[in-house]
């Protein structure tokens, strides 16, 4: 099929474009008027001129002047999880923070009790819910983490649910094992007990079923040191598991360094990145993620978007949709809080949501961009690029194409 009459097409510039660092990040996405797009199958055929528009015998769209945009590609969620944690909402609300919520028993391990009673087929069912309400708002790939069993059996209850989710919807799914949240309530006290056992049951009986691609650690204060981190990455390693790990969420934890050293494909949430870890991510293949829904919601500052994009730097923006931290897969209010708390340009802000979102799984090749060959997942929108953050909370999305079909 075609889509004609496209008001402005944002193109990348270079079709095998793999992330988009620095400067690039507001030149890589490129702007072609009065354009046509052909689909063929799931991919992207050819995009040309409509002052030579042909269409022979296959069906047209008409797109009557709008903006026709790449899905979003959401890095890092949290998605599968039972249940709500609304009352800790409460606590924030009351000036609790992360760290005391979570040593008053809430936080991941609220979440792991709920997810420990809930059956396959009813974490499968909420899941769904919350994917295609995501795919709704122009998401077309996201990364989905475990993280809320803590013990080996939850685990892969999670991460079977995971594969699951991945067959259901019509966005590209990648999955990751996140044993490393939080130390399970029976290992209470004896949290160098955990990483062995993860390292000796969990990490095995993952690998042996194939149910996961990458390797999530939380390091950081409170949480995971980065000698315990360093252990769990070389034992994945030795499944082909490469990292995504949490890191400066609470602190300058040591998180992007062991990140670094690991060669870990993307470092996230970094709230609290300093001048020394830009640089070392300037001599290195790691995707920065930042998560600004988890900036908004638990009143952290805002990661240094800014300061890492003029400093070379790909930088990728991720909702972290979870219960407890950012409630919410809605990419368009990551787009606008990339511009109106980051201070991103738009077209770095899409940069940042799409290609570099992409790259941060593993997933750069095919999504993330319009090119030919590419996979066709495509907003399509009557409003232009700027008005988009500006005017943040407006329905701004007339359709979305995932793989060749609208949905």
């Amino acid at each position: 099929m075609y889509i004609s009459n496209i008001g402005t097409l944002w193109q990348l510039a270079d079709a095998h474009a793999g992330r988009l660092a620095g400067p690039a990040m507001a030149s890589g996405i490129i702007p072609v008027r009065n354009a046509w797009l052909r689909v063929d199958g799931d991919r992207i055929a050819a995009i040309g001129s409509m002052d030579d528009f042909v269409p022979g015998t296959e069906e047209v769209f008409d797109a009557r002047g709008a903006s026709v945009f790449p899905t979003f590609c959401d890095s890092h969620t949290h998605i599968i999880y039972a249940g709500s944690r609304e009352g800790e909402f409460l606590d924030k609300i009351a000036g609790l923070s992360y760290e005391e919520i979570a040593r008053r028993g809430g936080g991941i391990l609220n979440s792991a009790d709920r997810l420990h009673q809930a059956s396959d087929n009813e974490l499968l069912a909420d899941a769904l819910g919350r994917a295609q309400l995501m795919m709704s708002r122009g998401t077309g790939a996201f990364e989905v983490k475990s993280g809320y069993g803590l013990n080996t059996a939850d685990e892969l209850k999670m991460l079977r649910v995971a594969a699951r989710l991945a067959q259901e919807v019509d966005a590209d799914v990648k999955i990751t094992f996140l044993g490393a949240h939080a130390v399970g309530r029976e290992f209470t006290g004896r949290q160098a007990d955990y990483v062995d056992m993860l390292i000796a049951d969990m990490l095995p009986a993952v690998a042996a079923e194939g149910l996961a691609e990458f390797v999530d650690v939380f390091c950081d204060e409170g949480f995971f040191t980065p000698d315990e981190t360093s252990r769990i990455l070389e034992a994945a390693a030795r499944y082909g598991m490469r990292p995504k790990i949490h890191a400066n969420e609470l602190a300058c934890s040591g998180g992007v360094q062991v990140g670094v050293a690991h060669n870990a494909l993307s470092v996230d949430h970094l709230e609290r990145m300093g001048t020394d870890e830009i640089e070392l991510l300037k001599t290195s293949s790691t995707i920065a993620t930042m998560l600004p829904g988890a900036s908004f919601f638990s009143n952290l500052p805002y990661a240094p978007a800014r300061k890492a994009i003029d400093a070379g730097l790909a930088v990728a923006l991720a909702s972290d949709y979870n219960p407890g931290s950012s409630p919410s897969g809605d990419m368009r209010m990551v787009w606008a809080l990339g511009c109106i708390k980051m201070r991103l340009l738009p077209v770095e802000a899409l940069a940042a949501c799409t290609l570099n979102g992409a790259a941060a799984m593993d997933l750069a090749a095919t999504n993330g961009g319009i090119a030919p060959g590419r996979k066709a997942s495509l907003i399509i929108s009557p409003v232009n690029i700027n008005y988009i953050p500006y005017a943040y909370t407006e329905p701004w999305i007339s359709k979305v194409m995932l793989r060749g079909r609208f949905v």
